[in-house]
């Protein structure tokens, strides 16, 4: 069993906990990267929505 740290997107702070965080009751998310995978399938459009990203601004 794998245990993942999380962050909170409020506040900042991590927790074990996967639903809230137990400070403020925020939503809290992995903070990891996904794996690297030279056979990334989704790599073309995660560069352009990046890109979109970047230029909206």
């Amino acid at each position: 069993m794998m245990v993942w740290l999380r962050k909170c997107g409020d506040c900042g702070k991590y927790t074990l906990n996967r639903d809230k965080c137990p400070s403020c009751g925020g939503v809290v998310h992995v903070p990891h990267p996904a794996k690297f995978s030279p056979d990334d399938k989704y790599a073309k459009y995660r560069r352009v929505l990046k890109e979109e990203r970047c230029n909206v601004s």
